[in-house]
Parts: C-alpha cells; structure tokens; sequence
C-alpha cells in the first residue's frame, strides 16, 4: 500500500471543490477571485482549457493567503502531471483510475483525487495512494452507491464529481461524501461572462449545505 497524504484542510473545511472549464483560461482570475472570497477554497482549473498551463503560477500566487489552494484537473498522464507539479499546482485530480498519475502525485507529496467509478478502480487508486477517491460520474449510481462502497472500503474517502446540483449536496454528505466536485452547476454562466454576484450566493450556498449536512 503506497503512502498517502491526509486530506487537506482546502477539502475537509469546506467540503467543496470548484471545476473550472472555460473557452480560454483568460476567463479564470476574476471567478478564482470570487470562489476563494466565498469559501470555496479547492479550485481545480482543467486541463481541457486552453492556456490553463499559462496561468497556474499567477493564480496560485493570486489566491495565496486567502486559504483556498489552486489545483489541475483533467490530468491524463505522467508528463502533464509533471509539468502542473511543476507550475505549482497544490493538487491533481483525475477523470480516470490512473495509477501512474497516482504515483506522481505521491512521490512528488502532492493530494491527488483520481476519478473512479467501479469497486475494483476504486481499490486500485487507494492502493496507489490518492488522497480521496473521485467517483465519477457520481450522477450515474446516485448516493446510495457511496454506502455500498463503504461495505468493503469503509476507510476510503469518497469524492463525488458530476451530473448534481447544490440542492443535492446534503443527500451526498449525508450518504458518506468526504466532500463535493461541482462544476456548471456551482461555477453558472460565471466563466461566460455571467454574475459574480450570483456566483459568490452559490458559492455560500454549497458551502452551508455541506455544514449543515454534516452537523
């Protein structure tokens, strides 16, 4: 079993882990901005993204102090995991239970939440040391699969990602999520040139709704 790190105080304050994926990373600073102000304070820019590998340092240094931490999402191999790692990213998330990327995250001491959807990926991807799985599409098995995966892995921290809204929140928490992945759902129209305004009430929103989930 590969060492792992615990989970970091940027998942388990707040329990809400912004996706950011935009027409050009140019559309980033001003909604980084407003997620780290309002509690969100793990904000994954995405790979898919054009010019994200352009902006991870300024953002990281953009957000310093304020408590969140600045990570890559979409990280499909060993190389681009280098190269975030590289940039600064504070941790890596996965769309698939890919162990190579596991094992950069952990040799080089950075929280790594691999997506997963299956028992066996899910077991595969703690073996190799992820910080918390990402179950992924969470929308496709619904809360109740997270109980079942606590049957045999009740040690493995479960991270769902996709398909679910803010009203949702509480049924995730409540059924074992260690925290929430949330994408359109929480980020809106925001990163087109939408309200911020509208974006910091969701942010607070899904905040509360994970407090009051796990209270």
């Amino acid at each position: 079993m590969a060492s792992r790190l615990d989970l970091p105080p940027s998942v388990s304050a707040h329990g809400v882990v912004a996706v950011l994926r935009a027409a050009h990373a140019d559309r980033y600073p001003p909604v980084v901005d407003v997620l780290a102000e309002n509690g969100v304070h793990a904000i994954e820019l995405t790979m898919s993204t054009p010019g994200t590998v352009d902006v991870v340092a300024a953002l990281r240094d953009r957000v310093a102090g304020s408590g969140a931490a600045l990570g890559v999402g979409t990280v499909t191999d060993v190389a681009t995991a280098h190269q975030v790692i590289d940039l600064g990213a504070e941790f890596i998330v996965t769309p698939t239970a890919d162990t190579d990327v596991v094992t950069v995250a952990v040799d080089r001491d950075i929280p790594v939440y691999p997506g997963a959807l299956s028992p066996t990926e899910v077991l595969a991807v703690w073996k190799a040391g992820a910080t918390a799985v990402k179950l992924f599409p969470a929308s496709t098995v619904g809360p109740s699969y997270i109980a079942h995966l606590h049957g045999p892995f009740p040690e493995i921290p479960v991270l769902p990602s996709g398909g679910f809204g803010i009203p949702d929140i509480p049924t995730w928490v409540r059924a074992g999520a260690v925290a929430v992945s949330m994408g359109s759902s929480l980020i809106g129209d925001a990163l087109r040139g939408g309200s911020l305004t509208e974006l910091a009430q969701r942010c607070r929103d899904a905040v509360d709704a994970v407090r009051t989930a796990r209270s």
